[in-house]
């Protein structure tokens, strides 16, 4: 899937030096690596879909550790992502389709939990 958007990806973002530093991290990746890094993600946003569903607000201590688990996982597999990175990355999770839809596939809402919870995390 994230080769059908490469290109789009990097009309938008190839100019960035976060984008420059995702290429030269991930380069050498296998696709057991790109499979593991997937899985990770999948991972905290079931985790995100899971504190959502306990009742915890998207302030709550369980939350923000979630997106702080959530930026140090895309700075340590991705590129560094900076508070005002991430707070740009919400944005996208509600406002495009693509993101949305994939984020709730863990429980519908998580999209916009992960999105809340980001927003107070960068103080937004």
């Amino acid at each position: 899937m994230m080769q059908a958007y490469a290109a789009e990806v990097k009309e938008r973002f190839g100019n960035t030096d976060a984008y420059k530093e995702h290429q030269a991290k991930t380069a050498s990746y296998s696709a057991d690596k790109w499979q593991a890094a997937t899985d990770g993600m999948n991972a905290l946003m079931a985790q995100f879909a899971a504190c959502k569903k306990s009742g915890h607000s998207p302030d709550s201590a369980e939350a923000q550790a979630l997106v702080k688990a959530w930026q140090a996982y895309i700075t340590d597999n991705f590129y560094t992502c900076t508070d005002e990175i991430l707070a740009g990355l919400a944005e996208m999770y509600i406002a495009d389709d693509r993101f949305s839809t994939n984020i709730d596939r863990h429980a519908e809402g998580t999209a916009m939990y992960m999105h809340d919870a980001i927003r107070v995390y960068c103080g937004k």
